[in-house]
């Protein structure tokens, strides 16, 4: 393992990240895929982001979920980061947005990554039964824990990104729902934090 671009891994998946940011850049022009003023900085705004995202999961992961996947972020980085070591071993990516699909689906492919694509809105979803769930920029907290209510195993985890309004998002959400929470800075930008959480339940 060797540090690539601030990424403590092996060249191989270094590589593929490295291919999944230059077909980002292609694609991005035609389908939004992030926003244009975040793209000249996509590998330390989306996919180092991501990445983090990846350490704070309980490996191995026999399934992960990641919600709203849009371009790929956390989700697709996390397929990516887990080949070698075969944790997520399966990794499902729902997203609503066809085009969306379509490139999350292009990008599986170049790498060969353990992933597959739901075309369809999440509340339509049978449930997943997922070990570890993520969604990164999608809804705020009450709405999440109701999404990880419906797809996170018994004992599953999931682990939400949130910016700087994190605190209220979270007095918010406890006021709906009964759960145990952890807080760990993000490492890429001051102010954001990523919050994992287990034993979702109604409260």
């Amino acid at each position: 393992m060797s540090a690539f671009d601030g990424l403590n891994v092996s060249r191989e998946t270094f590589e593929r990240l490295k291919i999944y940011e230059s077909l980002l850049h292609k694609w991005n022009p035609r389908i939004n895929l992030v926003a244009r003023s975040t793209l000249d900085s996509a590998w330390t705004r989306h996919i180092l982001d991501s990445a983090q995202i990846y350490h704070l999961a309980p490996h191995p992961v026999a399934h992960w979920a990641d919600l709203g996947s849009g371009g790929g972020f956390p989700g697709l980085v996390v397929a990516i980061m887990g080949m070698e070591a075969e944790s997520p071993a399966a990794v499902t990516l729902v997203e609503s947005d066809t085009r969306k699909c379509t490139f999350l689906r292009t990008v599986i492919r170049e790498i060969g990554a353990p992933a597959r694509v739901i075309n369809d809105r999440i509340e339509n979803l049978d449930p997943l039964q997922a070990d570890v769930l993520s969604a990164r920029a999608l809804a705020d907290l009450t709405t999440l824990l109701g999404f990880a209510d419906q797809h996170l195993s018994k004992t599953g985890m999931a682990i939400f990104p949130k910016g700087e309004s994190w605190a209220k998002e979270l007095s918010d959400a406890e006021r709906a729902w009964s759960f145990s929470h952890r807080v760990a800075k993000s490492k890429t930008e001051t102010g954001p934090v990523i919050l994992t959480v287990t034993g979702v339940a109604r409260a």
